[in-house]
């Protein structure tokens, strides 16, 4: 028992003496490097000559300057450069409103109701949308459903500035308008002239979506890539006509329609058009939008141009009316969708493209008629000029035929 203690005793003795050299050992050390001044690694750092930009109190001032270069990409260079061309469109129309009590429907009260009519009355209401400069004295390319209908529209820069737009002229069928404000040396931006793209290449949507840009006068920007190349659509019940489209998931909401799709160069490769939503109501982006490829605006832009120093006031020679039942019957046409021919004027369009009395026009360029109202919308739609040949699909003695009808300028009364 007594050796088994005194091993005890031995061991802790050794133990202690141990942990007491080490911590002696310990106390040396520091109080060695605090004699002895810096390391050898200090001393070294200290006699090396560091250029001024590699010195701390520099390196805190520099920082900031090669971050930011680092930070600056060909994206972000095409957008600086790309954004003072781009512009907000805001527009204003005139909506007729049709108002009636909620008590009408109700069949107590429809004895009293049936003798007052309807309240009608106008209001004017705005919509957004966006557009680019093409040229240093103001012409400005948008989507034409942007600016269709409008009383008036003020397009928007992103140093604050404002102006007044004209309509200089517009194709419905491939949705590009072209607009004139009154002003000098803008900043403007180059339309590529072919379609060189690669699918999977970057690209940036520039615009105002949900009319944001009132806020700061800043266009908003999204990335993403050109996602497949010549998407080709059916012609739209609206009659508009959509082909060779460029596809892409860089963001395109509300208010983008009319602006630039760009390269990584600032080139303009395409106009942001529509989108494919997620239905239920849904209009923001779900990563599918369409562009007009570059060429086709160039080319539309061009006609636009030459265009617009032709007269638009057309003449067709011919007095239209509304169908009824009666009528129809009587020409064994069986359907009310269209218009029939009442009067023809001597030596006019109508007349020397070889339109009778009772025609009944069913369809103009392939666009279907249902009423001198959808006439009239097609007419104002298209943007017709004196000169411009039409094809109306007529029909006459239980039979459809094609009449070409070229539009002459209105008689001098």
């Amino acid at each position: 028992m007594k050796s088994k203690v005194w091993r005890w005793f031995l061991f802790g003795f050794v133990f202690g003496a141990f942990a007491v050299g080490l911590l002696w050992t310990g106390m040396e050390i520091e109080r060695t490097r605090w004699e002895r001044g810096p390391s050898a690694v200090e001393e070294i750092s200290q006699q090396i000559e560091l250029p001024d930009t590699l010195r701390d109190e520099h390196v805190s001032q520099e920082l900031p300057e090669v971050h930011e270069v680092g930070r600056r990409t060909e994206i972000t260079e095409a957008i600086r450069k790309a954004s003072p061309a781009v512009v907000g469109i805001t527009v204003t129309k005139t909506r007729t409103v049709r108002q009636r009590s909620p008590m009408a429907d109700d069949p107590f009260y429809q004895r009293f109701f049936r003798f007052f009519p309807q309240r009608i009355y106008e209001r004017q209401i705005e919509n957004y949308g966006s557009g680019f400069i093409i040229a240093p004295d103001g012409y400005v390319v948008t989507n034409e459903h942007v600016v269709n209908d409008a009383d008036s529209i003020i397009v928007a820069l992103n140093d604050g500035r404002t102006f007044v737009a004209e309509v200089l002229g517009t194709d419905y069928d491939t949705d590009i308008a072209l607009l004139k404000v009154n002003g000098k040396d803008l900043p403007w931006l180059r339309v590529a002239d072919e379609e060189d793209l690669l699918v999977g290449e970057w690209v940036m949507s520039i615009g105002n979506p949900f009319g944001l840009f009132k806020v700061n006068d800043q266009p908003s920007v999204s990335v993403g890539v050109v996602s497949a190349l010549g998407r080709t659509f059916n012609r739209q019940e609206d009659g508009r006509q959509y082909t060779d489209m460029i596809q892409t998931d860089a963001a395109i909401n509300p208010g983008n329609s009319g602006g630039p799709l760009i390269n990584t160069e600032s080139v303009v490769i395409g106009v942001n058009t529509f989108i494919f939503t997620g239905g239920d109501g849904s209009t923001g982006s779900i990563g599918i939008g369409f562009a007009i490829p570059a060429p086709t605006v160039l080319h539309v832009v061009d006609n636009l141009r030459a265009r617009a120093e032709i007269d638009d006031a057309v003449w067709t020679g011919m007095v239209i009316d509304n169908l009824n039942w009666p009528v129809a019957n009587s020409l064994r046409y069986p359907s009310l969708a269209g218009v029939i021919v009442m009067s023809i004027e001597p030596d006019g369009p109508a007349d020397d493209a070889g339109m009778l009395p009772g025609d009944i026009i069913m369809a103009v360029n392939g666009v279907k008629i249902a009423s001198i109202r959808s006439l009239d919308r097609y007419f104002k739609n298209h943007d017709l000029r004196v000169g411009d040949v039409l094809d109306f699909e007529i029909f006459r003695d239980g039979d459809s035929e094609v009449v070409h009808m070229q539009l002459v300028e209105v008689p001098q009364s």
